[in-house]
């Protein structure tokens, strides 16, 4: 590997490590070259976001990255096109994951309130089951359909999560992705959405929600024969972190309004400890790719 190369690489090794301690910390263990290839997914897809979110600070817009993307061969002024250009030549990616999440990025711009959860599961798919479809070719050396729908499905329990535990912030900036039609089922209104109020219907909701994430994490995680067991060991550690969650939202009386839910380090902790003896992998020293786990 030469060392422009590793310079780019190592650029989106920094994207990960500042914009999430959880997947740097989990993805980070896999060997090379499937750490460096997650980074780059990462570091794509967090530029994804951030056009559409913070659009001052972000070097390109939405269309600007849909285009450069489009012409990969011939995009120069980041380091992300020659990091994207090893990742295609190093892994069988496609790009139809990244389009749509493009896509899913796009309902941003006009899409602030939902209402069915026909649209809500749409959404969870596109900015988030399709990272999943990005990470299977790089973690899953023969992916079926099955193992890509489980892909899709932690994938879309990550995004609940995080949709979850970003109540509070998105109502502050006029968005509700806690759709209506579930508000209803439950006695919720959205008065009492906008002004944060937390009573039972509001707690059934998170709870439904909550459930609804943890089921598709262990639908995801069934499918686990088949990876190496690095890889293995890396997707659940990253996906039992983030759906722990949940487990605080639960222990601040579903609070997420006020609050902003987080795993505690003595609680990231446990998790690895569990999921190292579960998979017998020792973190002293890179790991080489082994069997697949069982």
């Amino acid at each position: 590997m030469d060392r422009s190369l590793r310079n780019v690489l190592k650029a989106c090794e920094m994207k990960i490590k500042d914009g999430s301690t959880t997947f740097y910390k989990a993805f980070g263990l896999l060997p090379s070259p499937r750490r460096e290839a997650v980074f780059v997914l990462y570091a794509f897809c967090r530029m994804i976001d951030d056009a559409m979110d913070e659009p001052e600070a972000s070097p390109y817009t939405l269309d600007e990255l849909a285009y450069r993307l489009e012409h990969l061969e011939q995009a120069e002024g980041h380091y992300i096109w020659p990091a994207l250009r090893w990742l295609f030549d190093t892994f069988p990616v496609t790009k139809e994951p990244f389009w749509r999440q493009i896509e899913g990025q796009r309902l941003d711009a006009h899409l602030t309130q939902y209402e069915t959860m026909e649209q809500f599961e749409r959404y969870c798919y596109l900015v988030a089951g399709t990272v999943g479809e990005m990470l299977l070719p790089v973690l899953h050396d023969q992916p079926d359909r099955s193992v890509i729908e489980a892909g899709i499905c932690i994938g879309k329990a990550m995004q609940i999560v995080n949709i979850v535990r970003d109540v509070g912030e998105d109502q502050r900036r006029g968005r509700r992705y806690i759709p209506l039609e579930l508000m209803r089922a439950h006695g919720y209104s959205e008065e009492q959405f906008a002004s944060g109020t937390i009573n039972d219907a509001w707690r059934a909701i998170v709870r439904e929600l909550s459930l609804a994430a943890k089921r598709r994490f262990d639908e995801g995680l069934s499918q686990m024969q088949g990876y190496s067991r690095m890889s293995a060991f890396c997707v659940e550690l990253s996906s039992r972190t983030y759906e722990a969650i949940l487990d605080d939202v639960a222990t601040h009386q579903y609070d997420v309004f006020h609050r902003r839910a987080y795993v505690s380090a003595l609680g990231k902790m446990g998790i690895l400890q569990r999921l190292v003896k579960k998979y017998g992998v020792a973190l002293t020293e890179q790991q080489p790719e082994e069997n697949p786990a069982v």
